[in-house]
C-alpha cells in the first residue's frame, strides 16, 4: 500500500488551507498520510517525485490557484502517480465545473491536468486550468489584490465589478483573432479565453465550452458595444449563463489558436493570478492539437 502525500496551500481559503486539509485524516482513516506544505515542495519537484515510490498517491490541497500553481511548476515533469484534489480554496470554479462538492473525498484529477492550453502574456507562457480573463475581470483581481494587502476580509469581487462599471473601468475596442480570422470590436468589457465554463468564484461566462473537448476548442467571450447602464442590467445573468441572451452585447468565438489584443494595457489574470498592464494575450490549445 502506497502513501498519500498531502500538499496543502495555507494561504488557500483564506488562509485555512493547512486547517482545511487535517479534514483528510478522517477521511483516509487508516492510511499513512504524509502533510507537507506545497510551497517547500515545488522549490524542487522533481526530486520530490524521484523520492515516492509509483504506488504512492498526491493530494493537492487548495484552490483553482494551488492548481494552477501546481501544473506550471510540473510542465517539464511526467506525472506517473496519481494526483488527487482536495478542495479548499474560496472560488473553487474548477471543483464546480467538473461536478464536485466542497468537503467531498479527493478525486484523481490526472486527465484535467495534462494536454493544457497555454496562454503567452508579454513574453512568457502559462497553463491555464479554468481561464485567462482580460477586460473587467482582470480590472477588479488587480484591485481585489490591493485590498487584500490591507485587509484580511473576504474580498466581494462582484462589489468591484459593479463599481467598476459604473466608476472606475473603461472599455476598451480589441481585434479577436480566431484560428486566423480577424474580429474588430468597439468599447470592449470582457474579453475571456476559457477552458472551463467559471471563473472567478462562479460565472460562467461561455456554458457551452467544455473542458475535455474532443477537438479540444477554447472559448472567448466578447462582451462589447454597451453601455455603463445596460452592461450593468445584464451583467448578473453571467452567474447563470443567461447573459448571451443579449446577443447584440454578448458573443461567444470557439477556436484552438485565440489572441486579443486591446487599445490601451489593462489588467489580465490567469486562474485568479493578476497580470498588470496587458496588451495582448494568445490562448492556443495544448500543442498537438493546435492548427
Amino acid at each position: 500500500m502506497g502513501k498519500y502525500y498531502i500538499l496543502y496551500n495555507p494561504l488557500a481559503g483564506n488562509n485555512t488551507g493547512k486547517e482545511s486539509a487535517n479534514a483528510l485524516d478522517g477521511i483516509f482513516k487508516g492510511e499513512e498520510l504524509v502533510y507537507t506544505d506545497i510551497v517547500e515542495v515545488s522549490r524542487d519537484y522533481k526530486a520530490f517525485f524521484a523520492g515516492i515510490s509509483c504506488d504512492d498517491k498526491v493530494v493537492l490541497c487548495g484552490g483553482d490557484g494551488t492548481i494552477n500553481r501546481f501544473v506550471n511548476d510540473t510542465s517539464d515533469i511526467t506525472l506517473n502517480n496519481e494526483i488527487l484534489y482536495y478542495a479548499c480554496g474560496s472560488g473553487n470554479d474548477f471543483l464546480h465545473d467538473v461536478g464536485g462538492e466542497v468537503g467531498s473525498k479527493p478525486f484523481v484529477i490526472n486527465q484535467y491536468i495534462t494536454d493544457l492550453p497555454v496562454v503567452e502574456v508579454k513574453g512568457k507562457a502559462y497553463r491555464f486550468i479554468n481561464g485567462i480573463g482580460y477586460g473587467i475581470d482582470g480590472y477588479c483581481c488587480e484591485v481585489g489584490d490591493k485590498l487584500r494587502q490591507t485587509s484580511d476580509k473576504p474580498i466581494n469581487y462582484a462589489g468591484i465589478a459593479i463599481k467598476g462599471l459604473l466608476f472606475h473601468y473603461k472599455p476598451t475596442n480589441a481585434v479577436i483573432t480566431v484560428d486566423g480570422v480577424k474580429h474588430e470590436y468597439k468599447k470592449v468589457w470582457l474579453a475571456p479565453t476559457m477552458n472551463g465554463r467559471f471563473y472567478g468564484g462562479g460565472m460562467m461566462p461561455t456554458p457551452d465550452q467544455a473542458r475535455l473537448d474532443p477537438e479540444n476548442k477554447l472559448s472567448v467571450l466578447v462582451w462589447h458595444g454597451s453601455g455603463k447602464i445596460s452592461t450593468l442590467a445584464a451583467f448578473p445573468g453571467i452567474f447563470k449563463g443567461e447573459h448571451l441572451k443579449h446577443s447584440k452585447m454578448c458573443e461567444v468565438l470557439t477556436g484552438k489558436n485565440i489572441s486579443v489584443e486591446f487599445d490601451r494595457p489593462v489588467a489580465a489574470q490567469i486562474d485568479g493570478e493578476t497580470i498588470l498592464d496587458v496588451t495582448s494575450y494568445t490562448a492556443k490549445a495544448f500543442a498537438k492539437a493546435v492548427l
